[in-house]
Parts: C-alpha cells; sequence; structure tokens
C-alpha cells in the first residue's frame, strides 16, 4: 500500500482526519483490543501468583521473570515481525502467548503450585509477548503520509494506551467480583489472540513491507538516529516509576489516607492525556528533536517543583503537570523513530523505544526504592528531574556534535 496514494494531505489535518484513512478504524480498534491484554496481564498475574503462593515476595519474583523477558526480547520479537510480515510473525506469537497465559492461568487458579514452576511458566510466557503497540505504530507510517496526519495518529495511539492502562486493572477488577484473579489471566489471554487476529487480517497489513532478507536468519537491525529517542524513552520510565513511589511515600509522610494516592496518581495520566491531544493538534515548525528535548526537560522542571509541595493538593498540581510532557515526549520519540528507521526497521526501531521506557521503569523502581527513607522526598523529587531533563540534553548532544545523525538528514 503507498502511503501517498491512500492519505489526505492538509496544512493541518484533525483526528477525525486520522480515522478517515482507509482500513484505519478497524486495524486501530482491533489493535487496542489486543493492546488492552496488556493493560491487565500485569495485575492479574501479580495477583493470581499472590493467591497461589500466598507471598508478595514470589509474586515480585515471577513478576520480575515476566516483565524482564517481555521488555528485553521486543526488539528481537519485533524484528520477527520486520523480516516476516505481521500476519506471519505476529499470529503465531500470539497464539503461543495466549496459550502460555491460560496454561499459566490453570497453574494459579488454586493454591499449592511451586514457585519454580509459577517462575518458569512466567518466563516463557514473557518471551513470547507479541509487539502490537510497535506494530501498530508501523502500520501508522504505511497508511499514513502526510506528516502532520502522522502526527496526529501518534498522539491518538499514545492517548489511547493511556487509557488501556487506567481500563485495564478497572478490568481485573471488575473480574474479581465474581472469578478468581487467575480468570482475568484468562481473559487477558482472550483479549490478545482475538485482537491480533481482526489486527492482521485487516487489508491495511496487505501492503506492509518486509525486510528484504527475509528467510536468511534473524538479526536486529542498526538504526543511525535513534540514540536520542532512547534516552529520552530511558529516563521518562525512569522518572515516572519514581514519582509512583514517590507520591505514595509522600501520602505516607504527610499523614493522608491511603485511598489518596490514586487520584493523586490519575493526574500525571489525565495530564498526560490532555498534554497528548494538544500536542496531536497543534501544528508544528519547531524540529522534532527540538521538541523531544524540551518535554523531556519540561518534564524534568515539573518534577523538580513537585519536590517543594507542601501538600496533596500541590502536589497533585505538580504532578499533573509533569505528566502533561510525558505523551507528547513519547510520540514524538516514537516519530522520530520512524523518520530514521528504513520501512523495513520500522517495528524495530519503535521497539527500542518502547523496551527504553519499561527498562528505564523498572530501574527507577529499584534505584527509587533504595533512595527513600534514606534521602528527603523534596531531593528524591528533583533527583527523578534532573533524570527526565538530563536525558533531554544528552539527547539533542549527539545531533549537535554529529554523533549518530539520522539517516537523509531528517529533522522534523
Amino acid at each position: 500500500m503507498s502511503a501517498s496514494s491512500s492519505t489526505p494531505t492538509s496544512a493541518c489535518p484533525s483526528y477525525a482526519a486520522v480515522l478517515q484513512v482507509p482500513y484505519a478504524r478497524r486495524t486501530f480498534a482491533a489493535a487496542l483490543v489486543g493492546r488492552l491484554s496488556y493493560g491487565m496481564v500485569s495485575p492479574a498475574v501479580l495477583l493470581a501468583v499472590v493467591r497461589a503462593t500466598g507471598s508478595y515476595a514470589a509474586a515480585g519474583t515471577v513478576m520480575a521473570v515476566f516483565g524482564a523477558l517481555a521488555v528485553l526480547l521486543m526488539p528481537l520479537r519485533a524484528a520477527l515481525v520486520d523480516r516476516h510480515g505481521p500476519r506471519r510473525a505476529l499470529l503465531p506469537m500470539a497464539m503461543l502467548y495466549g496459550g502460555l497465559l491460560c496454561v499459566l492461568a490453570a497453574v494459579t487458579w488454586r493454591p499449592g503450585t511451586p514457585v519454580v514452576v509459577l517462575g518458569a511458566v512466567a518466563a516463557l510466557t514473557g518471551m513470547c509477548a507479541p509487539p502490537l503497540g510497535p506494530t501498530m505504530r508501523s502500520v501508522w507510517g504505511e497508511l499514513v503520509g502526510d506528516r502532520g496526519l502522522l502526527q496526529r495518529a501518534y498522539s491518538l495511539d499514545g492517548v489511547a494506551e493511556e487509557l488501556l492502562y487506567v481500563v485495564g486493572p478497572l478490568a481485573v477488577g471488575g473480574v474479581l467480583g465474581f472469578a478468581p484473579p487467575a480468570a482475568g489471566v484468562l481473559l487477558s489471554a482472550a483479549l490478545i489472540v482475538t485482537g491480533t487476529f481482526a489486527f492482521v487480517m485487516s487489508p491495511a497489513l496487505s501492503g506492509v513491507r518486509v525486510s528484504a532478507g527475509a528467510g536468511r536468519g534473524l538479526r536486529l537491525t542498526r538504526v543511525r538516529g535513534l540514540l536520542g529517542p532512547v534516552v529520552v524513552a530511558g529516563g521518562m520510565g525512569l522518572a515516572l516509576s519514581a514519582v509512583y513511589l514517590l507520591v505514595m511515600a509522600f501520602v505516607e509522610q504527610r499523614g493522608y489516607g491511603e485511598d489518596v494516592v490514586p487520584w493523586v496518581l490519575a493526574a500525571v495520566s489525565a495530564g498526560s492525556a490532555v498534554g497528548g491531544l494538544l500536542n496531536g493538534a497543534i501544528n508544528w515548525r519547531v524540529a522534532a528533536r527540538v521538541r523531544l528535548s524540551g518535554a523531556a526537560l519540561g518534564l524534568g522542571l515539573a518534577l523538580a517543583a513537585a519536590g517543594s509541595a507542601s501538600g496533596v493538593w500541590s502536589l497533585t498540581v505538580a504532578v499533573g503537570c509533569a505528566g502533561g510532557f510525558v505523551a507528547p515526549a513519547l510520540t514524538t520519540a516514537y516519530l522520530l523513530a520512524d523518520e530514521v528507521a528504513s520501512p523495513e526497521a520500522r517495528t524495530q526501531a519503535g521497539a527500542w523505544v518502547n523496551m527504553a521506557v519499561n527498562a528505564g521503569s523498572s530501574g527507577g523502581s529499584v534505584v527509587t526504592g533504595l533512595l527513600v527513607g534514606r534521602v528527603p522526598l523534596g531531593v528524591c523529587f528533583v533527583v527523578a528531574g534532573v533524570v527526565a531533563g538530563g536525558a533531554g540534553i544528552v539527547s539533542w548532544l549527539p545531533v549537535r556534535r554529529g554523533w549518530s545523525r539520522p539517516r537523509g538528514g531528517a529533522a522534523n
């Protein structure tokens, strides 16, 4: 499919124009059904393992194994999609992943399964998680030729993904009203298989290009110019995971009830959704790399300001403002990854950014856990801000000094 022949060009296209692109609504809706599985799977697996073992430590270990393999192997799974195409690679992955989720649900349905068995099944499951998000973003690149419209498509995609991680835990909570947590794992399996099948059957995927080296073995493609987006994504993941722990510590130290925490954290998601929609609605004339650094710096300043919050309301405002930079930064990072990658490596490029966010998030949780209680909370917020803002500065340095320049001189 030729993007230029299928996409209307507009000086300032709207979000409605994104969904009017042929096959866009059908393809995007199917991908969201599958991606809802990821919004559900972590809380569902965590609760199922706790119920099966009676141990939060065991559940944390199982989740760490599951998450590490799902995240770290994502570029490799994305390379399979680039090499063989979504229809040949994504559907078998989804079926294997869904089947292993069913096994995981079976071994956690009742207490008594050894932790070693749970860890082994979780490891195998994480290894097979299909990269639906990166694949959908690469399909947007095929469907949409106009860069302004592609920016809106990525913004819409990012905001929708943010909402999925709000809806997912709520759906798990609904399942717990009448079934054990393992039923949530089964529902997650059904969603990933159903959504992926509908996604790969969309006519939009018939023209997705595959690597010219298909069938000659698998190797990761080196994408020049990807360092900046990956650095910012990793810094943001680290900083945001720190915020979640710091908010809980702040509420506890100031004597507020635990029920306040979800509302403060919801401000991050709400700010991100608003920021993402505004970012996509603006017809930017500033280079994408400048916007990426600016969004990271804005996030850093907002987090540093949160360190001086005097109460829960000022903290909520500060983290809400910080959230306003999250979706714009991630959207721009994915947009840059798409620009610097060849058409045959689009999925891999997006997967590296995705992996950086999640890897940074895991690392941030560990580091923040060590700092809280040893360093004043205000200083911890400033440190998180420095990490986010520093990533923005570092992402700019390679371009200014000539390192890792994007191919073809792409600038915005």
